[in-house]
């Protein structure tokens, strides 16, 4: 039988969280200490030692609200009066509903089909078998492997490590038994470079040498995430378009960590003024609150699809559109939308712009770059983490680097003054390093 237990007291907590809790891309041989959280609300992280943070992080991206949100709260706990689950196979209900009305209305055009999962990843898994079945039902089953870009990052299940970078992504422990696919260069043109033709050289090669086999090009739309922070040209995501178009090879577009904002658009594919054939989405999507993904489509694709072999799209996760992480996700877009997200994203941009400045002059510091609500300074060496982040908490905010880049992703309320000790903070604590 078991029973509960009397309240931990703070090192109880933690000693049983280091023996027994294996945290994301930790060890268990040498784990890193962990901040036992009590409370959050707006971007402050409240510790259960009293300590608190500002959060620069939005949680990994997706708190763009802010924590306990009134309005958030609001839309769950009405949902949680009718129903917290049900299953979404032969019976739907009106937040998946309302949802996908949305997000089809705000997302780039030519999008009519929503299917949704329970986290990033498994969109990132959809959108890649939505491709390869869209090929088999056309008849070309040949046409089954997928054209990434290096540097890239599209999550930890199967199918999306197998289109991360193959040698310095996360996930090369793998590659003998991942699929086979094909990556082409990243990127060299940053996010305001003038165009030279020489930038989209290496995937044209690719394309027109391996187009018969390919599927799809899978990339993130302008802002390379976990891949190192790396923002691009907008031409380059219009010509891979247009090399998609002329060699017939589907684009998916992982708006995952930039989508419903973060770039200043509500999605980065509009920098480029493009649409992709599918849009993987999450994160923000929930504005936090849950684990919740969307994959989006064509028209088309989703008709040849449905008209093959299978007769239907082989794929359905237990908890897909859960009626809780719908109805806050409803909620999230209403408050994107009425409280002039632009506004917000833009007045982050500009100070983040004049405040990490200040970092170029630092010796250990390689570069400095911004886009929206999105600050990166990359050093040129990889920080410690086991050093570097309870600096930041001597420091009163709660950042978290990886390898080279210590960035900040604030949440969309963030306020000028919360934004400051962000950057203050970054600044004070690499002079340290």
């Amino acid at each position: 039988m078991i029973k509960s237990r009397p309240a931990l007291s703070i090192p109880e907590a933690l000693s049983i969280d280091k023996q027994h809790i294996w945290h994301p891309y930790s060890s268990i041989n040498a784990p890193l200490d962990n901040y036992l959280v009590d409370t959050c609300k707006g971007v402050r992280i409240k510790l259960k030692d009293g300590t608190e943070l500002i959060d620069g992080m939005a949680s990994w991206w997706s708190v763009i609200h802010g924590y306990n949100h009134p309005e958030l709260n609001a839309a769950i706990h009405a949902q949680l009066e009718k129903t917290a689950h049900v299953m979404f196979g032969g019976l739907t209900h009106e937040p998946a509903i309302e949802l996908a009305e949305k997000l089809i209305n705000v997302s780039p055009d030519g999008l009519e089909h929503v299917f949704f999962s329970d986290s990033g990843s498994v969109s990132v898994e959809v959108a890649i078998k939505m491709a390869i079945q869209y090929w088999q039902s056309r008849k070309q089953p040949e046409k089954h492997r997928l054209l990434s870009l290096r540097r890239g990052y599209h999550g930890d299940t199967f199918a999306a490590m197998s289109v991360c970078d193959p040698e310095t992504g996360m996930h090369h422990l793998f590659n003998e038994v991942l699929a086979k696919q094909l990556f082409t260069e990243a990127p060299q043109c940053k996010f305001e470079d003038e165009w030279r033709d020489e930038y989209i050289a290496d995937i044209e090669i690719q394309l027109k040498t391996h187009h018969q086999s390919l599927a799809a090009v899978i990339l993130e739309p302008i802002v390379q995430g976990a891949g190192g922070m790396r923002f691009y040209s907008p031409r380059y995501l219009q010509e891979v378009k247009k090399l998609c178009e002329h060699y017939q090879v589907l684009l998916i577009a992982d708006e995952i960590a930039t989508g419903f904002g973060r770039t200043g658009k509500m999605f980065a594919c509009e920098h480029a003024n493009i649409s992709p054939d599918i849009l993987c989405l999450g994160k923000a999507l929930t504005g936090g609150y849950m684990t919740l993904a969307a994959t989006l489509c064509s028209h088309e694709i989703a008709q040849t699809i449905c008209a093959g072999e299978a007769s239907c799209f082989m794929h359905g996760p237990t908890f897909m559109a859960n009626p809780l992480a719908c109805a806050v996700s409803n909620k999230s877009l209403e408050l994107l939308f009425n409280n002039d997200w632009q506004a917000k994203v833009n007045n982050i941009e500009t100070q983040l712009n004049s405040q990490l400045a200040q970092c170029r002059d630092l010796p250990n510091v390689a570069d400095v770059r911004v886009l929206g609500a999105i600050g990166v300074v990359e050093t040129l060496a990889p920080v410690e983490m086991a050093k570097i982040v309870p600096l930041f908490v001597e420091e009163g905010v709660w950042l978290r680097p990886f390898g080279n880049r210590v960035y900040v992703m604030p949440p969309y309320i963030t306020t000028n003054a919360e934004l400051f000790s962000l950057t203050e903070a970054m600044h004070k604590v690499l002079q340290k390093m």
